[in-house]
């Protein structure tokens, strides 16, 4: 089997079977992190998705084999998803309040059910607060870079992080049990 230096190597060179392989690889990794940060607007999403694949193969030349190529292309992916949301105006003004609504899914214990249900309730979110939770949540991003990316400060960053927290606790509370509450305006009548 072919090493995936060798693969870049011959994409790079233009060889459409190569490229189309290194796409097939990691296609379900980059298109998830596009859908995630991109949110519910599924044709954005796919736009967004075929712009990164374009730029990952314009970039290609320059890929140095000092990560592994799937972080690269997660990188180059993540950083173009934030500037076609910019060029969108979806993140060029930051929402500050927090929607009081609730999640209307079922619980249940099907792990693929949890995991839409987390998803659904990520993408209730404001954009500037799903971006910043997703990047540092998910992808693991420290508030400096968040800020440096999105064009806000570190402090702005928690805020809209704080708040997407408190919000996904919100919609997400149906999924954690809850300590029965005790009714305790009549204690007395009770003895």
């Amino acid at each position: 089997m072919e090493s995936e230096q060798q693969l870049i190597q011959r994409a790079i060179q233009g060889d459409e079977p190569a490229m189309r392989l290194l796409w097939s690889r990691h296609a379900p990794h980059i298109d998830a992190v596009v859908r995630r940060l991109v949110g519910q607007d599924l044709d954005l999403a796919a736009d967004v998705a075929q712009e990164v694949w374009i730029q990952i193969f314009r970039a290609l030349p320059q890929y140095r084999g000092d990560s592994q190529f799937g972080t690269w292309a997660h990188r180059i992916a993540v950083n173009r998803t934030l500037n076609a949301l910019r060029k969108t105006r979806r993140l060029a003004k930051i929402e500050t309040e927090v929607e009081e609504d609730s999640a209307s899914v079922e619980p249940d214990a099907e792990r693929s059910l949890m995991v839409a249900t987390i998803e659904n309730a990520a993408r209730k979110l404001s954009p500037g607060a799903r971006a910043v939770f997703l990047l540092h949540d998910v992808e693991g991003y420290t508030h400096e870079e968040i800020a440096e990316r999105l064009g806000i400060t570190s402090g702005g960053s928690k805020s809209q992080l704080f708040k997407a927290r408190a919000k996904l606790r919100t919609l997400l509370a149906h999924l954690v049990d809850t300590p029965v509450r005790k009714d305790t305006t009549n204690v007395a009548s009770v003895y």
